[in-house]
């Protein structure tokens, strides 16, 4: 189902469905069905018109953020352990229409630290095994964690979990090998109504500790929300995405 997951999010991703759908017009054109070639080809191409208009990714990716709107630590209830899922969403950008800037990139590293250091709970489970290499994720957490000055002994990591389900799952193991119940969830907004689902799904109570939004406006006065833009485009198939696992996640049954 995982695959089938992948198959979806990747068949929608605006450049690779248009691709599809114009290939799709040539042959019908060839068979002489030519208004319904025409038809699949316009389809095709407004597809990723719609995508590349940052008003899409507001409306679409930006509900989806603010099902668990942001707050700062100091307005979250303390807890037994801070859980961190691997994983980042428009490469931590402070804002997805924005260039990239190192100095306003925000991580879910950062975020946990941030909760620890406000002494929101003792412990913190990175979770995420390794995308590429040998290294998983949740150790690359875990030595960042340390440069935020959060002692080793107070890490504990999950490293064998490829997909959020899997987050989930291997995280419950931990919780109850250290008898930790309550938990602050900590995942990009975007991704947070899904991993909120699964945890709820798998019996923890978790409270949602997400990133900043990304998918927010510019405030920049010459901005325009209906001119099409590249970054939105691109960054669109981390909404279409969410929408995908979603919907292969509810048909499994692991979601609450």
């Amino acid at each position: 189902m995982h695959a089938v997951s992948s198959f979806l999010a990747q068949l929608v991703v605006p450049l690779n469905l248009s691709i599809a759908l114009l290939v799709m017009a040539v042959a019908l054109f060839l068979l002489r069905q030519r208004k319904t070639a025409l038809t699949t080809a316009i389809l095709g191409i407004a597809w990723s018109v719609f995508w590349s208009l940052p008003a899409a990714s507001l409306w679409i990716g930006g509900g989806l953020e603010q099902r668990y709107p942001y707050r700062s630590p100091e307005q979250l209830p303390p807890a037994q352990a801070i859980v961190v899922l691997g994983g980042n969403t428009a490469n931590n950008r402070d804002n997805w229409f924005e260039p990239y800037d190192s100095l306003t990139a925000r991580s879910r590293v950062d975020a946990a630290a941030a909760l620890y250091h406000a002494d929101k709970a003792p412990v913190v489970i990175v979770s995420g095994a390794a995308l590429e290499g040998n290294v998983s994720e949740a150790r690359i957490m875990s030595s960042a964690l340390r440069q935020h000055q959060v002692p080793e002994q107070a890490i504990l990591l999950e490293d064998s979990s490829d997909t959020t389900r899997e987050n989930g799952f291997y995280t419950v193991q931990l919780l109850r090998e250290h008898e930790l119940s309550h938990v602050l969830l900590v995942t990009s907004a975007l991704h947070m109504p899904r991993a909120m689902a699964v945890f709820r799904r798998l019996g923890v109570n978790a409270t949602p500790a997400p990133v900043h939004p990304q998918i927010v406006r510019p405030r920049r006065p010459d901005y325009s929300i209906w001119m099409p833009d590249l970054r939105a485009l691109n960054a669109s198939r981390s909404i279409i995405k969410e929408y995908a696992g979603l919907l292969v996640y509810w048909m499994r049954g692991w979601t609450a």
